[in-house]
């Protein structure tokens, strides 16, 4: 298949790449790139929300090599997260991201039990902050003056298959229970008619009920951020995969539909699809995400729906690929023009997660088994 090819060899690239940026970050906890070269968030900011995906990267470059190197690296991060799993304000429902790719998916490689404690350690706490009101999952914790009581985020899609893990592992079905319940929730009250996403939902917090959304990461209030719409498409996904409940895979078509719909012909994904053209910010983080979501949405398809999801993943890979990738060894990050938000924040430079969403993504296309969610 020619998109095997396509994916074997940008992979061939990512190894080699791949040698010299972790021994060159070795002993990081990476997120961000300034002039190509990544920060470090170990010590006092060890609790950020993307610290996992170093872990996780570094076990998909073990998978490709059969590298221990990476394996040492990928079990180094895990050990230096014990230091969030005993900061109860560090946690939060971002417990996926940091422990699915890390001890979650050590203790499923060779049986890890210290892996498989913090694994459930921090599905523990994330099911904690569950509000049995408003059936959701509460993003935040409170920053300063900032009241996140009843707040939700599209983002902890991502984040369910923690849930759905500890259900398997321990048959309480309490984790089961609250994940189905927090993606019912966030059918209801963040995907809107025309397959567009919220990415942030108030609720009451004592009633349960909806108040109001927020514009978040996006342009503004009402438009429609990128990368909340590939978090959807993939993690509703994620959701049909481990609860079979075809309702969710419906859901990541309509959300997909609209994103392929708003594509522009480029292939290059904007941060927002409505922002305006100047300044007109590209998001890669969105992209790699998106195709990743696709990519699964069209191995349970048939028909044309598989090609147009397939297809739809495929125009944005090559896309990064060719405009939006830098294969300089001499550089941290592959993917070159992730931003964190329009209004704030980092704009198109190096993301991590970006990189560990493409590299996932060509895996994907390349028939490797290996999935960390």
């Amino acid at each position: 298949m020619e998109y095997k090819k396509f994916a074997d060899e940008t992979l061939e690239k990512v190894k080699k790449k791949m040698a010299e940026v972790a021994r060159r970050n070795a002993h990081k906890v990476p997120y961000i790139t300034t002039d190509g070269k990544y920060d470090d968030r170990d010590g006092d900011q060890i609790s950020w929300w993307t610290n996992g995906f170093w872990g996780g990267l570094m076990w998909q470059m073990e998978k490709l090599t059969g590298d221990k190197f990476y394996a040492d690296l990928a079990s180094e991060l895990e050990e230096k997260q014990d230091a969030n799993l005993m900061n109860y304000e560090g946690l939060d429902h971002d417990n996926g991201f940091k422990w699915l790719l890390t001890s979650v998916y050590h203790y499923k490689k060779d049986g890890n039990q210290a892996s498989r404690n913090r694994s459930l350690l921090a599905a523990g706490n994330m099911a904690g902050r569950y509000n049995l009101q408003g059936r959701f999952i509460r993003a935040w914790n409170d920053w300063g003056e900032d009241d996140h009581r009843g707040w939700a985020i599209i983002d902890c899609m991502m984040n369910l298959p923690l849930l759905y893990w500890a259900y398997d592992e321990t048959k309480d079905p309490r984790f089961l229970h609250i994940a189905v319940n927090h993606a019912n929730r966030t059918r209801e009250c963040f995907v809107r008619s025309d397959g567009s996403v919220c990415h942030i939902v108030e609720f009451d917090p004592f009633t349960g009920e909806r108040v109001k959304s927020h514009g978040g990461q996006g342009y503004g209030h009402g438009s429609s951020w990128t990368r909340g719409q590939a978090w959807a498409i993939y993690g509703f996904a994620l959701s049909y995969i481990h609860t079979g409940d075809v309702s969710y895979l419906n859901t990541a078509k309509t959300v997909a539909n609209y994103f392929i719909a708003n594509t522009p012909e480029s292939g290059l994904i904007p941060c927002d699809f409505r922002q305006p053209e100047e300044p007109g910010y590209e998001d890669t983080t969105a992209a790699a995400i998106a195709a990743c979501g696709m990519i699964e949405i069209a191995k349970h398809s048939v028909g044309r729906d598989k090609d147009v999801y397939m297809n739809a993943a495929l125009k944005m890979l090559h896309a990064i690929d060719e405009k939006s990738a830098d294969w300089n060894p001499g550089t941290d990050n592959i993917t070159t023009k992730g931003t964190v938000a329009y209004n704030y924040g980092e704009k198109e430079t190096g993301i991590l997660y970006g990189d560990y969403f493409f590299i996932e993504a060509l895996m994907k296309l390349s028939g490797i088994e290996f999935f960390q969610w």
